[in-house]
């Protein structure tokens, strides 16, 4: 595919540090592919699009969130039924290598940082992809300046791009689907039998491909969201130990325990204590 090169000059002023955009893309694709001379982060609203990137084919969904790089050639084709609507953020190279020397010990090589072939995409569970929406949009009638958009960036990095919700942007369509559904609370209670299930394909099968794309089995990977999940709550909410466990889907309450000091190197209990202590 042919393509050009789109500049930062062309949406936002000398005095402006990001352009916003929330648009529906149109269902067959340009006549060329694009790169850019700036940043962008993009998160798949509604609907379902073709993404072609890097000389590489997606069918992205709702959910989806990738941080584009200025040499990443990529261009869009909504579904014929489905349409698509995307948000989109685009930010100064400046923005980018300031916050990398700045926050480099926690981006590391990571979103708009990573080095890799393809752009990382990252697949949001409701509440982050709920947070994501949330955040993109109080851009749409902000002030469009350095700290707005350094504020945007890092809500993603700490409260909503976990780099443990990284998806392999060449994992099969049914996986990353799989993956979005067994963030959410009412299935990854269910544990791995669910994720088998929303998977759609043979316990083998998906045994193999998430040894794959996360080098783990399907238990150890519902058990990473679980623990995560058990984490947030630690930080926020009162619930005893036990009915905290099984919020979460252990009935175990040991098993609990264990996995939780294997993740974060502390009791659950040491852990509450730390994130809740009273400042006064």
């Amino acid at each position: 595919m042919d393509r050009e090169t789109f500049h930062i000059a062309s949406y936002i002023r000398d005095e402006e540090a990001f352009h916003f955009a929330r648009k529906h893309l149109a269902k067959r694709f340009p006549d060329k592919a694009h790169d850019h001379d700036f940043y962008e982060v993009f998160l798949i609203e509604s609907g379902r699009t073709a993404h072609w990137i890097n000389g590489e084919s997606q069918s992205l969904g709702p959910g989806q969130l990738m941080f584009i790089r200025p040499g990443d050639c990529h261009a869009f084709k909504a579904d014929r039924d489905e349409g698509c609507q995307i948000i989109n953020v685009m930010f100064r190279i400046e923005t980018a290598r300031h916050m990398q020397a700045r926050y480099g010990d926690t981006i590391g090589a990571n979103y708009f940082a990573s080095t890799a072939p393809l752009p990382q995409l990252h697949n949001l569970g409701p509440v982050r992809f709920e947070r994501a929406v949330n955040v993109a949009q109080q851009l749409k009638t902000a002030h469009r300046t350095l700290a707005r958009i350094e504020e945007f960036l890092l809500t993603l990095i700490n409260r909503v791009a976990d780099v443990s919700s990284q998806v392999d942007a060449l994992a099969p369509p049914w996986f990353v689907t799989a993956c979005s559904a067994i963030q959410a609370p009412e299935m990854f209670r269910e544990g791995a039998a669910a994720f088998v299930e929303a998977c759609g394909r043979s316990h083998e099968h998906v045994c193999r491909t998430t040894q794959q794309r996360f080098g783990m089995t399907p238990t150890q990977y519902v058990n990473q969201i679980r623990i995560q999940h058990a984490a947030h709550l630690l930080r926020s909410d009162d619930l005893p130990i036990g009915d905290l466990a099984r919020q979460c889907g252990f009935e175990n309450t040991g098993y609990f325990y264990r996995l939780f000091r294997e993740s974060y190197g502390t009791t659950p209990k040491a852990y509450r204590r730390r994130h809740q202590r009273n400042p006064f």
